[in-house]
């Protein structure tokens, strides 16, 4: 595994072929990553599939509402929901939404990211400074790079489980 400098700021996130982890960037987007550890550590990322799945451009999650895989679980509501926290205000920044960054989506109004977001599988310039980016993959874009493609995916992939290092 690659070398974690910043445990408390960094995701685990276990896939079917397997680990990706992220690094947050807390002193970019403090809010964003406070509450993804948050929904971490409440075990809400975990069992959530990839609802949104486009080649070329980003694999995206974290509908905490709706995306879990369970009994129940219907896949057209998915990408729908968030959590029961309420919505973030952007935290817009001069870093590109380059290969690997980790993005919060929302809905047309810029201050309503809430729990899910995007891993981009290329540079997409084109969402610099609308989408706020509060960490990067440092391990395991390989396995990002496999998840199944679909808007949404007939079977999508999910997060098994997802982690905050320092409490690995």
């Amino acid at each position: 595994m690659a070398e974690i400098k910043d445990p408390e700021n960094t995701i685990i996130i276990e896939l079917t072929g397997g680990n990706v982890v992220i690094e947050l960037l807390s002193d970019v987007a403090p809010q964003h990553c406070e509450r993804m550890k948050e929904l971490t550590r409440s075990g809400a990322y975990n069992n959530v599939c990839f609802h949104r799945v486009i080649d070329g451009f980003m694999a995206q999650t974290g509908d905490v509402a709706n995306g879990n895989m369970e009994e129940g679980f219907n896949l057209r509501s998915a990408g729908t929901g968030g959590s029961d926290l309420p919505d973030l205000p952007a935290e817009f920044s001069k870093l590109p939404h380059d290969r690997g960054t980790i993005g919060a989506a929302r809905s047309a109004n810029p201050n309503s990211a809430n729990s899910q977001f995007f891993i981009n599988f290329s540079d997409n310039h084109f969402l610099n400074g609308q989408y706020t980016v509060y960490g990067r993959v440092i391990e395991g874009m390989d396995h990002v790079d496999t998840i199944v493609r679909g808007e949404p995916p007939v079977e999508p992939d999910r997060m098994i489980s997802v982690k905050v290092a320092a409490d690995a």
